[in-house]
């Protein structure tokens, strides 16, 4: 089997001990498959307006996420709407 560049350097790393332990690795998992889920659930498209500023830095964060960053955008939507509401009343 030929390696590629990228299997060369997860192995490399392995035989060097210079892999790291994912702490929490479980809830890592959890949280991918929460984000593949809801990829995979989209049936409505938005256009939204943001500044070039604001879309770089979410670019960047996605690719340190391993996502593409419309996946990582609807991910803040969701995780906004789906936390639990403050007490308003006064």
């Amino acid at each position: 089997m030929k390696k590629n560049n990228k299997d060369k350097k997860i192995l490399d790393a392995y035989e060097s001990s210079n892999s790291k332990s994912i702490p929490n690795v479980n809830k890592k998992i959890a949280q991918y498959k929460e984000y593949a889920n809801s990829s995979l659930k989209k049936n409505k498209r938005i256009n939204i307006r943001i500044s070039q500023r604001d879309l770089t830095h979410i670019q960047r964060r996605a690719i340190e996420e391993g996502l593409p960053y419309q996946t990582l955008i609807s991910s803040v939507i969701h995780k906004y709407i789906s936390r639990p509401q403050p007490n308003t009343t006064k």
